[in-house]
């Protein structure tokens, strides 16, 4: 299974599981992930969700072999949002890389060790908190293939970090390690490499201590507005259109080889 899922008192733990390819999301997965935060919405006895990878990565970002050979074209075709969708609430839509679109009323923790990187990094910033550990590193680096960021990162990073300090990471496509994304509040919390997914845990059982009702009124009331959200995400979808002019073919050069590892000196 590409998406392994766990409930226990209150809090559900999604797990990424393609270790072979440091987690990163093909469309099996993204629709997987999508249905598990669908699932774990419409649970009442589930308060808090953790993200998290297997094999020690978070997540490498969109599987660039399938974008690169063609296989997730219908994937990504069949996400193109409706004129006038208003409401990621009420009428929630997927994303490329699965829950992306999507506005729980319920808190989700990032568990990030290794790559947060690309979609993955997305993924991490459409959290409502993230635990990074040491070893860790964030990025986007997409950048280097010319896939542009269309999973809310240009539109949640800036909201995380302030204006110049996403403007360096969306720009520069640099690595951040878990002390300068702590720094930079990216991180809300550091620990220990290999132990993420143990202190999100202590963090989820936190909050389903507290009266649920205010806190999540509180958590609602501190996000954009739903419209709002909707109207960027929107905004930012129309970039896609670059990826048929630049990315499929930057894919093309990651997945024969090029690149790897966050190298930015040969693509």
């Amino acid at each position: 299974m590409s998406v392994i899922i766990d409930s226990a008192e209150g809090v559900t733990t999604i797990t990424i599981n393609r270790p072979e390819a440091r987690n990163a999301v093909d469309p099996d997965t993204a629709r997987a992930l999508y249905q598990a935060f669908l699932d774990f919405e419409g649970d009442s006895d589930q308060r808090v969700a953790i993200l998290t990878g297997a094999g020690g990565a978070f997540c490498a970002g969109f599987d660039l072999k399938s974008a690169g050979s063609g296989a997730a074209d219908a994937w990504i075709t069949s996400l193109d949002l409706p004129a006038g969708w208003d409401d990621p609430i009420s009428d929630p839509r997927p994303g490329p890389m699965g829950p992306s679109r999507l506005m729980l009323s319920k808190p989700v923790i990032a568990a990030i060790e290794g790559p947060a990187v690309a979609g993955g990094m997305e993924l991490a910033a459409w959290c409502d908190l993230r635990v990074m550990a040491q070893g860790a590193v964030a990025g986007v680096f997409c950048r280097r293939w010319g896939v542009p960021l269309i999973d809310g990162g240009t539109v949640r990073l800036p909201r995380i970090l302030g204006q110049g300090r996403a403007s360096d990471l969306i720009l520069t496509g640099r690595a951040i390690a878990a002390d300068e994304a702590l720094a930079m509040g990216f991180a809300n919390r550091i620990c220990p490499k290999g132990q993420a997914l143990a202190m999100a845990r202590e963090l989820a059982r936190e909050l389903t201590r507290f009266p649920q009702a205010c806190m999540l009124a509180d958590h609602l009331s501190a996000r954009m507005a739903p419209a709002d959200l909707a109207a960027a995400l929107s905004r930012e979808w129309r970039s896609t259109a670059t990826f048929a002019a630049e990315g499929r073919a930057g894919a093309a050069r990651f997945a024969a080889g090029k690149g790897r590892g966050g190298d930015f000196a040969d693509i």
